[in-house]
């Protein structure tokens, strides 16, 4: 059995767990999730915490997955999730255009992305975006996305980077310029 899987999600005031259907619900004060649970999973809710429960020999990487879906769904729902990313380089910045992001990149064309239902953005400098929402994994895929159109490059570190990400440089043609 998962170690993960047996630890029950405490489910907080102001937010309501369903199973019907084989969809899972989650709603609260930010929003609403659904997901549709493997054949392999069950949910029990009772009070103020929900237990993952495994059907028959199925493994327990999907026990531990499905308790993971579940907790990152209450904590969506009531918290939300964040995601910040620095542009670093000269002359490249982004601003919003509406709803959408508009980012100068080192290209002959600006780049505009808009983001998907559910996922806010946000430029409080030119030179930082904070991508925000209540589905992990869709605040995490816009940032990778938005995060591709400019990786960091290991020279001088210029392009889109996470916040806290670290950059490995090279050394690049000093060694070929002391002959």
């Amino acid at each position: 059995m998962s170690r993960i899987g047996k630890k029950p999600v405490a489910i907080p005031k102001g937010v309501t767990v369903q199973v019907s259907d084989g969809f899972l619900k989650v709603k609260g004060p930010k929003g609403e999730l659904s997901a549709k649970l493997h054949h392999a999973v069950s949910v029990e809710i009772s009070g103020e915490e929900a237990l993952v429960k495994i059907r028959g020999n199925s493994f327990d990487a999907i026990h531990g997955l499905w308790r993971a879906l579940l907790n990152n769904m209450v904590n969506g729902v009531t918290k939300g999730f964040e995601k910040k990313l620095e542009i670093i380089g000269v002359g490249y910045r982004a601003e919003m255009k509406g709803s959408n992001i508009q980012m100068i990149l080192g290209f002959s064309h600006p780049i505009l992305f808009r983001p998907p239902q559910g996922v806010k953005l946000e430029t409080p400098s030119p030179t930082s975006i904070r991508i925000s929402g209540v589905d992990r994994q869709l605040v995490g895929q816009v940032a990778a996305k938005l995060r591709a159109f400019r990786p960091p490059e290991p020279y001088k570190g210029k392009g889109v980077k996470y916040e806290n990400e670290y950059i490995r440089r090279k050394a690049g043609k000093a060694a070929a310029a002391a002959k």
